[in-house]
């Protein structure tokens, strides 16, 4: 059976295939989360939220924020860190020796993207604008991360009719930055994992893999 190159989901299958399975796992954190804070609700004889109440909770944006956060950090350096450095061996990494692609100066043609035809100031931001936008949506995650987190924190303190702190104590506290740490580590285990094992592991027909003939110490 003849597989159909010109359809729309062959062409994007990836991408839909992705953001069904992001849309998948974020609605069941959001049922299993409803659940665990209703639980804790329960423990401290409050009342229970509503599924439409917990999607504007503290609980769920602090727990949402602070995996986008690490997710948005993790390719932001990747991005990043690749561009000049190395891994002998690795699929992930760029040639040892020798000229890529990617690093040639980019030329106007008429198929060319718009900030590549206009040169200058834009074609510059264009020429870091992955790593820029990443940094942004890392930023922004961080932000409503920490807002989240603040919230959550003080109304579990309230709850238990404790102190609360404000938000420039929050900020040095060791609840916020573990919260952050305990992801950030583990995206950068994930990424050297996936540099590491392409020297020596292949995966045929994936882009993220040497051919599965390649000589161990082959970029």
């Amino acid at each position: 059976m003849k597989t159909n190159k010109n359809t729309f989901l062959y062409k994007n299958g990836l991408s839909i295939v992705v953001v069904s399975l992001f849309v998948l796992f974020l609605s069941c954190q959001l049922i299993t989360g409803w659940h665990v804070k209703n639980d804790e609700l329960s423990e401290v004889k409050l009342p229970s939220l509503s599924l439409t109440q917990y999607i504007s909770s503290p609980h769920f944006m602090q727990a949402t924020f602070e995996n986008w956060e690490s997710e948005f950090l993790q390719m932001c350096m990747y991005v990043v860190l690749t561009v000049s450095l190395r891994q002998k061996g690795s699929a992930e990494s760029k040639s040892l020796t020798e000229k890529e692609d990617v690093d040639r100066e980019p030329v106007a043609h008429k198929n060319a993207p718009l900030p590549v035809k206009k040169g200058g100031v834009i074609l510059s931001l264009y020429n870091h604008s992955l790593s820029i936008s990443l940094g942004i949506l890392f930023i922004l995650s961080f932000i409503f991360h920490f807002i989240g987190s603040l919230n959550n924190y003080n109304e579990e303190q309230i709850e238990k009719h404790l102190a609360t702190l404000g938000w420039k104590d929050y900020i040095i506290n060791s609840q916020f930055w573990f919260e952050s740490f305990q992801n950030w580590q583990s995206e950068f285990l994930a990424v050297a994992s996936l540099v590491i094992l392409s020297i020596w592991f292949r995966e045929k027909g994936s882009p993220q893999s040497k051919p599965v003939d390649a000589a161990y110490d082959e970029n």
